[in-house]
Parts: structure tokens; C-alpha cells; sequence
């Protein structure tokens, strides 16, 4: 169905794409791995469109293609799912489908006919998106459904899926898996990228794996082991998981969260009485399916979100005297797009937000930019923040290089308290490795720290004790040396285990 032969795609300072082939046939699941800079995402934008290649060719069944802007991708039947989505946030889901569509009467919108054909999409794929809610109060899960919606509204034959399981809970995953096998039993051929390797082992009919803007090699599923795709994707063998750690015997209270309740921006209530002590020395794992108020707790705790009722002293100060002290709290959010880094800034305006009006950067009032630098330039060297220059602007970074910016600044000033929320998510497996390792640093040293994933196999790996969150509330607490696969999935489902 699709061949690229010898694509080059060249930046000032990288070779992002060095002679690369690749091909999908008719009803395949190809999967693409790689660490974040391989060059997989150039490669896709490129077929997209989004990117013009320097040099090789683009057959579609066979015939030569020049795609040089989405809409020739889309009208050779090509459609892509980004990592971000490209969702209008306040227009409903029905209106956000309708964008871009052909109208039989322009300039009358057929309202009517893409209702119907939006509920007989939805009910043909066993997919769940209310049309008429507005996309900022739909969950990340229902926004990635909507943009497969899109897209099959268009009735693509190729799909380009970026790390498209990144904002699904292990339910919707699957849901997932069971819709790309009805589709490609349709004639329809995907493009899978992701890190996670179990996926690709379940999904993918070939993998290919890309290292350094070069094509490493091609597999089928069946030859393709664990060891194997992480070898050839980092250039050495990775592990997630469990990592001995020194034992911390004198630790003491640092956060203490008392009868907390919230609501969230819907106006719902997020948070029920929640009573909860963070330890020095521990990485405190939330577990959860996503949106059952982890998110709010993260942001309580960090004092970007008023709680309702209930209170939240660090170290015996309110929230509200810490938030701006970079000695006593560290913030990774989940989503470093929208509030973890200003993506038309520099990778050093970036390392210095939180510090940039404290010495020696200030003088009476005015920025030593030349201190600045060559503060970035340590933060650089000491986090392995892969970046030409410290001049650049930080959106040119790769996904696990922009983490880093964020993670050098939240935890430079070695705060008492580091709160990460979803760190991992969208990140390959080299960079996964890097955070984890970060945040067990950041515990050995004494910090108190929270870790907030829907990746129960990365909470497990890293937390010494756990909780689990459901529907606002805490389900149980257990030991992570100890802790239970199957007790931490009846939690999840909101089953209380008593301590």
C-alpha cells in the first residue's frame, strides 16, 4: 500500500531522517519504534505532509506521490492522530468532525447527516464520545477517540497513530486494539508508533525500528523479542524494572493533606475527604484509572487548584507560602505542552523561569542573561538535555528532552517535596529509564516524592508505598515491595481494600 524509498530530511544542525525506507502492505499494522529523536515522528510528518523531504520517493499503490501539505496526504487517503491533538476545545465533538468537510450545499452546514453518520461510526467501532459535549469536557481518552473519528469520517486507508495508547487507561487500550484489528480487517493499514514494547508484541504485524535517524531494521512480530526491540532501539540493553534502593529508615512527615476536597473545572466535586501523609525519603505512587482525581490532587498539593474544604501543610507551612519556593517544592505536570514550558522560549528562558528574579541572576532589578547561560549550560551538561545549543527554542526538542528541561528546573534547588504527574507519558523507553532514575536520585537524597501514572507496571517498579485513587477518593494503601497486581486492580475498579 505504502512505499518510502531512501527518505533524507536534513535541519541545520541534524540529520533527522538518513536514507530511510519503509513500507506497509494492505491490512498491516506496521509499528514504529524508537527513542524520541530516532527521526520517527520526521518520517511521519513527512508522508503527512507537514514536513517537505529532502530527497527519496513516495509510492501509494504503487504510483509515484509528491505529498506536499495534508490535504494531498488526506486525499490520497492518508489521516495521522498526533501525540498533541488538534481539537478546537470549545466547539462539540459533532462540530469539531464537521471542520474541514466537504459540504454538498455550501455554505449550509449538513448538521443533520454528519449526526447520523458520526452515531453509526461510533456504534460500528464500539467507540464512546457524546457528540455535543464541548472537547475541554471530554477525557484525553474520548479526544483520542474523536480524532480516530475524524478520520474515519474521511475514510482513510492509512492511519498514522503517534503513541496513541499514551492518554488510554489499559481498558480503553484494549478497545483500542480491538477497533485498529476491525479496521485493518477492512483493507485499512496502520501505522502504530509507540515505546511500549508489550504493545507492539500484541498489535503489530512488523516492527521497524529507527535509532539516531537511521533505519536499524525490520521485523516480524514473531522474531521480534523484548530484549531485542530495546537493544536495537537504544543501542544497549534497558530495564524498567524494580530498582534496588538504599533503605530509608529515619523518615519523617513532610506533606500532611487533611479532609482535602475539591471540585474540578466542570464544577464537579474531584476530591472526598482525602487524608493523606507524604514521607522524606519515599516515592509515594498514585495509582489509577485517569480522571478520577489524581490530577486535582496533583495541583492542591502544587496550589494550582483552590480546594473547597480541607487543608495541606509542607513542612508546617500552607501551600500558599511554598508554591513559589523552589527549595521546598518541585512540580513536573502532565502535560509539559501546556503548562510545563513555554514552547516559543529558549531551552535557557526555560531552565530559569522559577529562579531568573533571584541572585545571582538579578542585579537591582535587571537579568545577567550571561550568568543565565551559563546556568543553562550546567543544567545541560548535569540533566544529559540533548539540545545543540542552549540559544534554541525549547519546541525544536524532542518529547524527552523537553522533560528534561522541566525536570532540571523543578528539581535544581533539591526541593523537599517533588510532585510528578504523569512524567512519563508520550516518552520512549530510554527516556522513561533516564525519569525514573531522576526521581529515585531525588528520593535517595530525602525529598518526598509523589509519582502519578495510569502505568500500574511503572508505579509498581518505582514507589515504596501506594495508593490508589478512585472516583475522588482513596481505595487502600499497600507496601510497593509487596504490593498485589490483582488487589491494585480491584482498587482501580473502586473496590475499598481496607490497611
Amino acid at each position: 500500500m505504502l512505499q518510502m524509498k531512501g527518505i533524507t530530511k536534513n535541519y541545520p544542525s541534524v540529520i533527522a531522517n538518513d536514507k530511510i525506507s519503509f513500507d506497509v502492505k494492505i491490512g498491516e499494522i506496521h509499528a514504529l519504534l524508537g527513542e524520541n529523536g530516532a527521526g520517527k515522528s520526521t518520517l511521519m510528518n513527512v508522508l503527512y505532509g507537514l514536513q517537505n523531504l529532502d530527497n527519496g520517493e513516495i509510492f501509494i499503490n504503487g504510483q509515484q506521490i509528491h505529498i506536499s501539505s495534508p490535504k494531498v496526504a488526506a486525499d490520497a487517503g492518508i489521516g495521522m492522530v498526533h501525540q498533541h491533538f488538534m481539537l478546537v476545545e470549545n466547539m462539540t465533538a459533532l462540530e469539531n468532525v464537521m471542520l474541514g468537510l466537504h459540504q454538498a450545499k455550501p455554505p449550509l452546514l449538513d448538521i443533520k447527516g454528519t449526526r447520523e453518520k458520526f452515531n453509526s461510526i461510533v456504534e460500528k467501532y464500539g467507540l464512546v464520545v457524546d457528540p455535543d459535549l464541548p472537547v475541554w469536557q471530554l477525557s484525553v481518552g474520548e479526544q483520542q477517540w474523536l480524532e480516530i473519528i475524524k478520520l474515519l469520517f474521511r475514510d482513510v486507508k492509512l492511519l498514522i497513530l503517534d503513541e496513541p495508547t499514551a492518554v488510554l487507561t489499559p481498558a480503553e487500550a484494549h478497545q483500542l486494539f480491538t477497533t485498529l484489528r476491525f479496521l485493518i480487517s477492512e483493507g485499512r493499514s496502520i501505522v502504530f508508533i509507540t515505546h511500549k514494547l508489550d504493545e507492539v508484541q500484541e498489535i503489530a504485524d512488523r516492527i521497524t525500528v529507527l535509532r539516531d535517524g537511521k533505519l536499524v531494521g525490520t521485523l516480524n512480530k514473531e522474531e521480534a523479542s523484548s530484549f531485542q526491540l530495546s537493544t536495537m532501539m537504544v543501542g544497549r540493553s534497558v530495564t524498567l524494572e524494580r530498582r534496588p534502593r538504599p533503605i530509608i529508615t529515619e523518615k519523617s512527615p513532610v506533606v500532611v493533606i487533611e479532609d482535602l476536597q475539591c471540585k474540578n473545572e466542570r464544577g464537579l466535586t474531584a476530591l472526598k475527604s482525602i487524608n493523606l501523609t507524604m514521607y522524606s525519603g519515599e516515592i509515594l505512587g498514585v495509582a489509577g484509572v485517569d480522571g478520577n482525581g489524581q490530577r486535582e490532587l496533583a495541583e492542591c498539593i502544587t496550589g494550582l487548584h483552590l480546594p473547597t474544604h480541607g487543608k495541606i501543610n509542607i513542612l508546617g507551612k500552607l501551600v500558599s507560602k511554598v508554591v513559589d519556593d523552589s527549595s521546598l517544592l518541585g512540580f513536573i505536570p502532565e502535560d509539559r505542552h501546556r503548562t510545563g514550558l513555554i514552547l516559543d522560549f529558549t531551552v535557557y528562558e526555560n531552565l530559569v523561569m522559577r529562579t531568573y528574579k533571584d541572585p545571582p541572576f538579578d542585579w537591582h532589578g535587571k537579568t545577567n542573561w550571561g550568568k543565565v547561560k551559563t546556568f543553562a549550560k550546567e543544567l545541560i551538561k548535569r540533566y544529559d538535555i540533548r539540545t545543540p545549543t542552549e540559544i534554541v527554542l525549547v519546541n525544536t526538542l524532542s518529547g524527552g528532552n523537553q522533560q528534561k528541561v522541566v525536570v532540571a528546573r523543578e528539581t535544581n534547588g533539591q526541593p523537599s517535596v517533588v510532585i510528578a504527574s504523569q512524567p512519563t507519558r508520550g516518552l520512549d523507553l530510554g527516556a522513561i529509564e533516564t525519569l525514573h532514575e531522576l526521581l529515585i536520585k531525588e528520593r535517595n537524597r530525602g525529598a518526598a516524592v509523589m509519582f502519578i501514572s495510569t502505568e500500574l507496571s511503572e508505579v509498581m517498579a518505582l514507589s515504596d508505598r501506594i495508593i490508589v485513587m478512585f472516583n475522588g477518593e482513596i481505595m487502600g494503601e499497600m507496601d510497593g515491595e509487596n504490593a498485589n497486581v490483582l488487589h491494585v486492580g480491584e482498587m482501580m475498579m473502586g473496590h475499598r481494600i481496607e490497611n
